[in-house]
């Protein structure tokens, strides 16, 4: 039996899910700063935050830099969401 690579990826992973950083822009907007200002609180390239305002994924230091400098834990910046187009 055949089956659809993305069948495959549904059985193994479940739930396909799309990250929003919109709660991280949100925050920026309420303390007045902007995202060149996060590159540089966290310590994080500027490719990085453009990784980020596309809703890609980065890295969980990269999370954990952004969380300390903006003294926040992770679901104060992120979430995710059922991603109903895979």
């Amino acid at each position: 039996m055949w089956y659809n690579i993305k069948d495959i990826n549904s059985f193994v992973r479940g739930v396909f899910m799309a990250v929003s950083y919109k709660k991280l822009w949100k925050l920026l907007i309420d303390r007045d700063l902007k995202k060149k200002d996060l590159a540089k609180l966290a310590d994080i390239s500027n490719y990085t935050v453009s990784k980020m305002s596309k809703g890609e994924n980065v890295t969980v230091e990269t999370l954990g830099k952004i969380c300390a400098a903006l003294d926040c834990g992770v679901d104060d910046i992120m979430e995710f969401i059922p991603d109903d187009s895979m």
